[in-house]
């Protein structure tokens, strides 16, 4: 019995310490933009690729310049990295989210934002309903600055229509594909980056350890 409960306290560490490991979304620390502090969210797992979100929205503009405040935007911020992590870029920039996945209008869940919609988030999509609310998306994740309010522009062109681009509304989860030149849709910046741990362990996982400590402790005393 005594190494059964042994066993068990030692399941239940694992999982305390993997179930933080493999959160899908992470605050790992701000970037000040404008005198402001931001969020720097990692995103563990989009269709594969590790990714860290800038929550900021960008005033609405044209494709075109949506990218190029993207692209610009690294020689505009201060980073403060949480001491538990060590980024290491992977884009040479921050961009618009891709489409590349999936680049067809419609409700689709593989572009980087659509996997944020909907396998993130766990939202799904809203044909005829309301739309959601500002606040149900900003209080029920680590974003604090998304709007549902208007399309946020991807980076991708249409593949049928070169004029077109996709941009995504985080009010329904559709995707559509817009004209670039006559469309101003708010902008939202991304860059891949590998994300590592390099100190002490979240606070759950250390309460699950002690847990387990004081539960062997009482088994070493009635042994």
């Amino acid at each position: 019995m005594r190494k059964f409960l042994i066993f068990m306290f030692g399941i239940l560490l694992l999982f305390a310490i993997t179930g933080v490991a493999n959160a899908g979304l992470l605050k790992i620390g701000t970037a000040t933009c404008g005198g402001s502090d931001y969020n720097l969210i990692w995103n563990d797992d989009n269709n594969g690729n590790s990714l860290i979100w800038f929550d900021y929205t960008n005033e609405a503009l044209g494709w075109e310049d949506q990218k190029a405040w993207a692209a610009g935007l690294d020689s505009s911020l201060t980073y403060h990295i949480d001491a538990s992590y060590a980024i290491t870029w992977i884009d040479e920039a921050w961009r618009l989210p891709s489409a590349e996945a999936d680049p067809n209008a419609g409700y689709e869940r593989t572009s980087e934002m659509g996997n944020l919609y909907y396998e993130e988030f766990g939202l799904q999509k809203r044909t005829g309903e309301p739309y959601y609310e500002d606040a149900d998306l900003n209080d029920e994740t680590c974003f604090d600055n998304l709007s549902v309010e208007r399309y946020y522009w991807s980076g991708t062109e249409s593949q049928n229509n070169p004029a077109n681009a996709l941009a995504f509304w985080l009010g329904n989860g559709f995707q559509g594909a817009l004209t670039k030149t006559t469309n101003d849709f708010l902008g939202l910046a991304v860059r891949s980056g590998q994300v590592d741990t390099v100190s002490a362990p979240e606070p759950a996982t250390i309460l699950f350890l002690g847990f387990g400590l004081i539960g062997l402790a009482g088994l070493r005393r009635n042994a």
